[in-house]
Order: structure tokens, then sequence, then C-alpha cells
């Protein structure tokens, strides 16, 4: 079977770090008892996907459902965000599913590639909690406020931050290219302690307030009627998670995007998301995703 290198990092990703990943991503070794990716036979898919319930369970459904239709889902299930761009790039993957539309523009323009979405799967709702406060105002002066390390997701938290009137920052920049270093006014000396972006559930009960999704949250049992603000329809939807491929998938592979497409935007797909976690996460199958990705590219 496939080998994988698992490195989730739970600290701070640096720039050099990241230039290192791109680098190495070549390298990457990936062996199959099976088919090879990218091997010519039109009835596989290959795929990497992150192993995460709202991923790996649709994911299941709908390698069932290829199945009927005599297709192979090939999966690898990882917990590294950065290596499943890398392979699918390479062409060692057809596809994957494990990012959210701003996290592929950014990854796009920091490591020179062009991958594109094929089509969306699901919005969550972020926003900051607080297991003392309930309240943003009633902060301390210099709390610490965790918010996810990847650019794409930090500026969320940092928006958030801005609308409720705790912070100022850079108007100029849109949200998926903020950082700490767009406030511009800090009255409470508010410190950001940056996590990896599935840890912030984990680091709640250490910080004064948190910035998660709304899911990784309801793992610890904190609700999102728990939050002390929360991110509007409009604003999280440049965030909805996506299926990636490489440019012009969709041309030069239409009976693999159109299984594909049938098998994750099912009803019995659809149902799994209604029934997990009461309906947290919102199906975006009708969400034009051509669209959102024109915007972002702007």
């Amino acid at each position: 079977m496939r080998e994988w290198s698992r490195t989730m990092r739970h600290t701070r990703i640096s720039q050099d770090w990241l230039a290192a990943a791109a680098a190495g991503a070549s390298a990457l070794a990936l062996t199959s008892c099976g088919l090879m990716p990218g091997g010519g036979q039109g009835e596989t898919i290959s795929m990497v996907v992150t192993e995460n319930a709202p991923f790996q369970e649709p994911t299941e459904i709908a390698k069932d459902l290829l199945e009927e239709d005599g297709w192979t889902l090939d999966t690898t299930y990882v917990t590294d965000i950065l290596q499943p761009n890398f392979t699918v790039d390479n062409g060692e993957y057809d596809v994957n599913f494990f990012q959210n539309l701003t996290y592929l523009w950014q990854f796009n323009q920091d490591h020179d590639l062009d991958l594109e979405p094929l089509f969306f799967m699901f919005e969550q709702p972020s926003g900051i909690y607080s297991k003392e406060y309930d309240d943003l105002e009633d902060l301390p002066d210099r709390a610490h406020i965790a918010l996810p390390v990847d650019t794409a997701n930090n500026g969320r938290g940092i928006q958030l931050l801005a609308r409720a009137g705790l912070i100022e920052v850079d108007q100029s920049k849109n949200t998926s290219e903020l950082s700490v270093n767009d406030i511009t006014a800090n009255p409470k000396d508010l410190e950001f302690v940056e996590v990896d972006q599935q840890s912030v559930g984990t680091v709640y009960d250490d910080v004064h307030a948190v910035f998660g999704f709304a899911r990784l949250l309801a793992e610890v049992d904190v609700m999102p009627e728990e939050a002390l603000i929360i991110e509007t329809q409009d604003e999280a939807l440049p965030f909805a998670m996506t299926i990636v491929a490489q440019p012009g998938f969709r041309e030069t592979e239409p009976e693999k995007y159109d299984a594909l497409q049938s098998a994750y935007h099912s009803d019995e797909v659809r149902q799994w998301y209604g029934e997990y976690l009461g309906g947290l996460l919102t199906p975006a199958f009708d969400r034009d995703v051509d669209a959102a990705w024109e915007e972002a590219n702007r």
C-alpha cells in the first residue's frame, strides 16, 4: 500500500519550512498495492483526503456509490495540509479533498501552482470562542487569542476581531491576505498565539479566546451558539471546502469529473452532512465554484 509521511505540525510554520516542503515534494515516495495513480486506468480515480470525519465519511459513501458504477476510488487519508497539493500538482494523485477555496488560492500564490477547485462540498461557520468570557468586550488587556497559523484562515479571526471593534486593520487588504502584521491599532494589547488550524480545539482551555471552525470546537463540546462572534454566510463562502485537481481536469477527464461530482453531491452524502453534529455543516453543492474562484483571483 502507499506509504505517507505524516508531518502535521502543531507549531508556527515558518516560510523556510514551507519552501523546504515545496522543494522536497517531488521526492515524496508513494507506492501502491493496486493501480498506480495517474496510471492510465480510466476506471480508477486516485485521491488524497484529510483524516477527519466531514471529509473521510462522505468519501467512503462516495467510494461505494462510485463502485456501483464501475469506478474505483483509490484513497489515501492523511493529516498533512501541505503535501496533498504538491502530489496533485505533480500528477501522483488525481484530486484532493482537504482545503477551502481561499487556502487553495493562497497556496497557489505561495508555491507558484495553478491548481483549481472542481466543486464545493460544504460550508462551516467559524467564529471566536472563549471558555471564560461571555462577551468579547470582557476580554482583559493582553488577552491571548489563538489563531490558525495558515494565512488563509489567520485573517478570518483578525477580521472578526476588527468587526467587533477590538482592533483595527489595514482596510486595503482582503481577509485572505490579513495577518497580525496588518493590525494598525490594538488598544487592548491582545497577544496572538498561532497554532495549526486543526489544533484550535485542543488549546481552547489554555487561552482567553480562540478563532476556530465550528466543527472542531463541536468535537470538544463547544457549539456555535457559544461563539462570541461568528461569520456571516457571505463571509464564510470563500472558505467553503472544495475538491481540487490540476487545471483543466474537467475538460481532460470529463468522465472522472462527472463521476466524482455525482457521487459527492449525492443524496446520501447530503443526508450524512444533515445528520453530522446536528446538521452543523451546510452542503454547498449548489454554490457556483467558478464564480467564487474568479472572485478569489481578482
